[in-house]
């Protein structure tokens, strides 16, 4: 592939994307991994819009386990923040990153098919699925391989020896 334009201007926005994705994630995580009284029962119970085709979904999470659902939600959002700021394991953060936005979107839902999917913040699109498609481009990109610690880690001889981490890294 080639380019029209400087290729380092390309590479500067990719690495600004994934440093700013990566604070959003790392700074929503962190306050709730620091909190000891968070805990995400509150707005699935009771946050989740009237109408949404989930509502039932949300509240056995909330019921049945909220033990799993909040460390997995605040380490999840902590974890994979800190993956994209320092370019590690970015594939592998970006597509998990994109499957907690995906379900923050569900969960945004308003109505079913039959009313257009309107959401919370937006008509189909709002904040959540632009940053799932933000992670995808990201990992498509291999964003880690730019000032990450991917780009180390895909020279070593054991990456070079398990072809099959080049899936993660990146």
């Amino acid at each position: 592939m080639s380019f029209d334009y400087s290729e380092g201007w390309v590479a500067y926005s990719i690495l600004t994307l994934r440093l700013a994705m990566g604070w959003v994630l790392f700074q929503g995580g962190i306050v709730k991994v620091l909190d000891p009284s968070w805990t995400a029962a509150g707005f699935l119970l009771n946050g989740v819009p009237e109408g949404n085709p989930l509502g039932g979904f949300w509240a056995m999470l909330a019921n049945q386990y909220i033990g799993v659902i909040d460390p997995l939600n605040a380490w999840g959002l902590t974890l994979t923040g800190l993956a994209l700021m320092l370019g590690a394991a970015v594939r592998w953060s970006a597509f998990w990153g994109a499957v907690m936005m995906l379900f923050y979107w569900a969960a945004a839902l308003t109505g079913g098919p039959m009313q257009g999917l309107p959401v919370a913040h937006g008509w189909v699109v709002d904040d959540h699925l632009v940053y799932a498609l933000l992670l995808f481009g990201l990992g498509a990109w291999g964003a880690g391989r730019i000032l990450g610690v991917d780009a180390f880690l895909e020279r070593t001889e054991f990456v070079q020896n398990n072809r099959w981490l080049r899936y993660v890294l990146g």
